[in-house]
């Protein structure tokens, strides 16, 4: 079900003769890497970023002694973009300094949930970049679900905020195919910079009164909650193929762990091999030399990068080098 999203004639038609002669105004939030190329792609293309809405700076590094700063503040400070680190979305402060910037348009890249007072505060509203094709994987985690979920196709999706998280009337959608060797962050990368592009796309849809927004069919949604380290403990008793896609649908963070004689073990990267056997699910095998695998219902992991508790990251070779204790 389709609908053309217009803005009231008397506003488009002021709006439309002020951009003759200056920029639309754009307040951009956003946090992680991911959403760096997004805020990088509107300005090489001429868009007046008034603000940039990111989240405070963080205690970090040994001794939580170290000033971390999130990806896009380091960026917009390289830019001399006026930046805004709100600890509550709902500071009064923080709204007047929002409401003093007079943004027509607000965009929404890897942030926090925006309470109504805020996206509902400029002109043409508040855009959101998804990184799935909605209505599938609403919520914190879509790269990390669709690879655990075997899916070979995923994207991104442009939308219009409104209450209910990731609901909103969407306008612009990009599919992304999922390779069987994909790990999260591989998706991760590819999705960042698609993702910038339609970014871009639907800003100068908006910005020609262009969108054709699509409202999502409640019977196609599916769920991507946030996950937790307890939760990405493996359950061999299934299939290879599920292991080999939850293994690689957590990699690099927050990593797929079981226990070896005792010990977390993360598993980074891994290769399936699927064989009948007689051997007991979840055990461990290895020559000690080159291999190390785990017994799945139907064949093998073949682990490649892993990390034993309280150890670095490391290749199989180099682990099996150094581990003294029975395997």
């Amino acid at each position: 079900m389709s609908k053309l999203f217009k803005f009231s004639d008397t506003f488009f038609d002021t709006f439309q003769s002020k951009t003759k002669t200056m920029s639309l105004k754009i307040i951009f939030m956003g946090t992680p890497e991911f959403a760096v190329p997004s805020l990088d792609i509107l300005l090489k293309n001429g868009y007046d970023i008034v603000g940039v809405v990111t989240a405070p700076d963080r205690l970090g590094g040994r001794g939580k002694s170290q000033v971390i700063e999130s990806p896009i503040k380091k960026y917009a400070l390289e830019k001399g973009l006026k930046i805004l680190q709100p600890e509550k979305l709902k500071n009064t402060d923080f709204l007047e300094d929002l409401k003093s910037l007079h943004a027509d348009l607000q965009i929404v890249v890897a942030f926090r949930m925006l309470p109504e007072v805020v996206w509902k505060m400029p002109k043409l509203g508040t855009m959101n970049l998804h990184g799935s094709l909605l209505p599938k994987y609403r919520g914190a985690a879509p790269i990390n679900w669709a690879i655990i979920n075997g899916e070979t196709e995923t994207g991104v999706t442009t939308f219009f905020l409104k209450h209910e998280i990731d609901t909103g009337d969407c306008f612009l959608q990009h599919k992304i195919p999922i390779l069987d060797t994909d790990n999260a962050e591989d998706l991760h990368d590819k999705m960042m910079q698609v993702g910038a592009e339609t970014v871009l796309k639907s800003v100068k849809l908006i910005e020609k009164n262009e969108v054709k927004t699509t409202i999502q069919s409640d019977s196609e949604v599916m769920h991507a909650p946030k996950i937790f380290h307890e939760t990405c403990e493996i359950n061999f008793l299934q299939s290879t193929e599920k292991i080999y896609n939850f293994v690689r649908g957590l990699s690099p963070h927050p990593t797929a762990w079981t226990t070896l004689n005792g010990e977390n073990l993360k598993i980074f990267a891994a290769s399936k091999e699927i064989t009948a056997h007689q051997l007991k699910v979840g055990t461990f095998v290895s020559n000690k030399k080159d291999f190390l695998k785990i017994v799945t219902q139907d064949g093998f992991i073949n682990c490649h990068n892993i990390q034993l508790e309280g150890k670095k990251r490391m290749d199989i070779v180099s682990f099996l080098n150094g581990y003294k204790k029975e395997i």
